[in-house]
């Protein structure tokens, strides 16, 4: 599948900073795949490409409301089954993150299908009290977003070509 990103979206993306960089690939893949990863057309897309939106959904999910909220929200199995951390540590050499990613992933393994069942907003938040496990997790990923955002953003700008095709806007 061939991902679009208009050269002067991109251009604007990468002044406002790496948040905004960032954001112009996923949002490309994500108008491309028709607004949602799911099983059809994750065979559409090649690892770089499913790696950044693993990379979205955990930054999204963790600084929102941790990883227990991510696996709360279903997104444990995206996460902790696939490659995803193997993908950050040997293809884009974010071997910190990668470390922290299989950190939560051994809890994930322990504590992931009591964190996946449904309950109201109350039993919700008592998760957060009942597995504090994730707390050191949540707070090494915060302290370093920026950083690891930093990173992805330079892995991208130095393999544009895995993620998107950029085109110029015709007169």
């Amino acid at each position: 599948m061939e991902i679009i990103i208009q050269d002067e979206t991109l251009r604007k993306a990468a002044q406002e900073g790496n948040d905004t960089f960032v954001d112009a690939f996923v949002n490309a893949i994500h108008t491309a795949i028709g607004g949602e990863l799911n099983s059809e057309n994750m065979s559409l897309l090649n690892t770089d490409q499913i790696t950044l939106l693993a990379w979205h959904t955990l930054h999204e999910e963790v600084m929102d409301g941790g990883f227990v909220q991510l696996i709360h929200n279903g997104y444990g199995p995206f996460i902790f089954k696939n490659p995803f951390a193997k993908a950050l540590n040997k293809m884009w050499h974010m071997r910190e993150l990668s470390k922290l990613v299989y950190e939560a992933h051994t809890l994930y393994a322990k504590y992931g299908g009591e964190i996946e069942k449904d309950c109201t907003d109350e039993e919700f938040m008592a998760l957060f009290e009942q597995y504090p496990e994730f707390d050191d997790l949540d707070d090494a990923f915060v302290e370093h977003e920026e950083e690891y955002t930093e990173q992805v953003a330079q892995y991208i700008d130095q393999n544009i070509e895995k993620f998107a095709t950029v085109a110029e806007l015709k007169a």
